[in-house]
């Protein structure tokens, strides 16, 4: 394949070593275009000093998503793992589990089949009147607050909407569901103590194991039973038990948190760009159309940890990632790559004509998720702006906050006015 501009040779940055990345996230798509000016794939330090190979050229890393030198494995393939090293820093919720993200080859096509039939189009498809009761439960209690008081869209629309979903998805009761919110937050936080880290690790145990210990006492429909029914079946490619829970935190943390900032950053982005809120409005575009260019320009996910070379890996203008190496998929650089989607990569634009995106990763470890999470968008978005269509921001834009964390990409608040004149 043919280099495209972003894939120029490495320049000097001026560090003799790894360059640090901003744990805390605050200029993503600004360190992404300084990063990228030199090079395709630059090495930066991680949180607690890890070193990984930060990808900013769309076809660079499309390629490596799809490439068999790339595992995700760190117990065959992450040296510093294998040493012992991180175990007690904020990556042990991300690599140190046993699940179809941390698996490679053979053993992730395994985990990947037994989790696949709880995502199928027809399961996706039939949580669709749920879906919208829940979205109308949440448009109706907004509409019940005193007019003129400025609304949290995050926390009354965005959160609870995936996260009612994905609970009924996989059977959690009500009492457990603030502590599965609580420990995704946790997990998104990749600036944790050790002792923070353990702590989380503790939970999840016990959360998940309480989850699964009632499933084997009362069985349902829901996805938790499904899963249960997996680890318990006689034959040889059952989960085990801590692949069970393990798969309990990836299905559960990744269907909630993605559709929680995919829902925020599209609001965020249509009422920051009205021209473009008009458009759809009018029928110009579709809601596909916001929803897409929404994932590609402000992805939930801004950098996913961590893959591994299996061996040498040469890149475009003379760099190699070595084996051992880590590697840092960054879909919010990808998404804005001039090299990919030209001189306006940076813009929000919904009439684009190429939207292509990796915001849900590629190849063999795609988001089983990425249906549900679409379909939760396209009755949120619309359905939130047909009941509130004089709906704006509360406050300047310049006055949100993001989330802190490299790897979530969302607000920690979205102040909104329900009423009046746009």
């Amino acid at each position: 394949m043919d280099a495209g501009p972003a894939d120029a040779g490495p320049v000097d940055t001026g560090h003799a070593g790894p360059v640090p990345i901003d744990p805390a996230g605050r200029d993503i798509h600004g360190e992404a275009d300084r990063l990228r000016a030199s090079g395709p794939a630059v090495l930066v330090e991680l949180p607690a000093g890890i070193p990984a190979w930060s990808v900013s050229s769309f076809d660079l890393l499309k390629r490596l998503l799809t490439d068999d030198r790339v595992s995700k494995d760190p117990r065959q393939h992450w040296p510093a793992w294998q040493r012992g090293e991180f175990h007690d820093s904020w990556i042990r919720s991300w690599v140190g589990v046993t699940n179809m993200f941390s698996s490679y080859g053979a053993e992730h096509r395994r985990l990947r089949k037994l989790v696949a039939p709880a995502f199928t189009g027809r399961r996706t498809e039939a949580m669709l009147p749920r879906v919208e009761r829940i979205t109308g439960e949440l448009l109706d209690a907004m509409a019940a607050l005193p007019e003129g008081e400025p609304v949290d869209l995050r926390a009354a629309y965005a959160h609870p909407l995936p996260m009612g979903v994905i609970c009924e998805l996989f059977g959690i009761p009500e009492e457990q569901r603030p502590g599965v919110a609580r420990l995704v937050e946790q997990i998104m936080d990749t600036s944790a103590s050790p002792e923070e880290a353990a702590r989380t690790a503790q939970e999840v145990q016990s959360t998940f194991g309480a989850l699964v210990a009632l499933k084997r006492e009362q069985p349902g429909e829901d996805l938790t039973s499904v899963l249960v029914s997996a680890r318990d079946d006689e034959t040889g490619s059952k989960l085990s038990e801590v692949e069970l829970l393990d798969t309990l935190l990836l299905v559960v943390g990744a269907g909630h948190e993605t559709t929680v900032n995919l829902i925020g950053n599209a609001v965020h982005a249509l009422l920051t760009h009205p021209a473009q809120l008009e458009l759809v409005l009018n029928d110009e575009v579709s809601w596909n159309d916001v929803i897409e260019e929404t994932l590609r320009w402000a992805p939930s996910i801004a950098s996913l940890p961590l893959r591994y070379a299996v061996e040498d890996i040469e890149l475009p203008g003379g760099a190699t990632i070595r084996q051992g190496d880590a590697i840092l998929a960054t879909y919010a650089a990808a998404g804005r790559d001039p090299g990919r989607h030209g001189a306006t990569a940076g813009e929000f634009d919904v009439r684009r004509p190429d939207v292509e995106h990796l915001s849900f990763g590629h190849g063999v470890h795609f988001c089983l998720g990425a249906p549900l999470a679409r379909m939760e968008a396209r009755t949120a978005l619309p359905a939130l702006f047909e009941r509130f269509p004089a709906l704006r921001l509360a406050v300047p834009p310049q006055e949100l906050e993001q989330v802190e964390s490299f790897i979530a990409h969302g607000y920690r608040t979205l102040p909104v006015l329900l009423h009046g004149p746009r």
